[in-house]
């Protein structure tokens, strides 16, 4: 799944790609990635003439607010990549691609096509008597953005204080910190030294403080070459993120650790991989 970096740069793209553009209609090709409104008619009704005017990121979710021609409010369209989702901006010229779910037709000759292979993605409009909490119910339970000043090191040990899980599942809990998930965690718990089964209740103080900075450390690497591609992840112009590359452990199950050379080892947690090495992670 996308997380912060890539679902970041997405919206950087959409940014540099859609503002100012008249959306003049659209074309629903799998009804239920539309989460809200519950009519495809309504949906595309209430997104017809209205203009992107900025695209926020909350976590994982994609929040373009939007305005009418005379510069009012028109509410937000949102978007959850989910596992496989992808925004791409493109010429209405351009052939569809296979698993194309939902055509946005922009002023200019442009599309903004929402591909999705295992459909799994969601969009919703929120109309503008509405806030996006109430539509978007998933965004009133995400904890503080990983680069404000709420996401502290008293906070994080706060949060992990009384918690008696293992560290990675708690890292992926969206209450603690938002667009934080698999990759990420790894990276994070790699460089600040930490073993991915260590319970939350036996971190140190000094220990809470290393992975605060390691988490931004790793998501800042990330954004800087615009995320990581593993499976489907691309940015609007379709272009690979290249953070995995660079990856410290993530995906590496079996390879040399950069650091120390012993052999990276993959475990499962809670349904999902872990990454580690155990000589540098003890």
């Amino acid at each position: 799944m996308p997380e912060l970096p890539e679902v970041e740069t997405v919206c950087q793209g959409l940014n540099h790609t859609t503002l100012n553009q008249e959306i003049r209609g659209g074309d629903v090709l799998l009804p239920r990635t539309i989460a809200y409104p519950f009519s495809i008619e309504d949906f595309l009704a209430g997104l017809q003439g209205t203009t992107l005017f900025r695209w926020h990121r909350r976590g994982k979710y994609l929040l373009g607010e939007l305005h009418t021609s005379e510069s009012q409010a028109a509410g937000w369209l949102g978007v959850h990549l989910r596992m496989t989702g992808q925004l791409r901006c493109l010429s209405s010229s351009e052939a569809l691609q296979k698993h194309t779910r939902v055509r946005l037709f922009l002023s200019g000759d442009q599309e903004l096509r929402f591909v999705d292979q295992r459909t799994f993605g969601q969009i919703w409009w929120v109309p503008p008597d509405r806030s996006v909490e109430q539509v978007i119910s998933g965004l009133q339970q995400l904890g503080p953005e990983p680069f404000s000043e709420s996401f502290s090191s008293e906070y994080l040990r706060q949060q992990l204080l009384h918690r008696r899980r293992p560290i990675k599942n708690a890292l992926l809990d969206q209450t603690i910190v938002a667009g934080l998930g698999n990759i990420y965690a790894d990276e994070a718990l790699f460089l600040s030294r930490i073993h991915p089964e260590c319970h939350c209740t036996q971190l140190k103080q000094k220990q809470i403080e290393r992975l605060r900075g390691a988490i931004l450390e790793v998501l800042q690497s990330s954004l800087d070459v615009g995320g990581t591609t593993f499976s489907t992840f691309q940015n609007v112009q379709g272009i690979n993120g290249n953070y995995g590359k660079a990856a410290w452990v993530y995906g590496r199950g079996g390879e040399a650790c950069r650091v120390c050379g012993t052999l990276i080892q993959r475990l499962r947690m809670a349904g999902r991989s872990a990454h580690f090495c155990p000589q540098c992670q003890q």
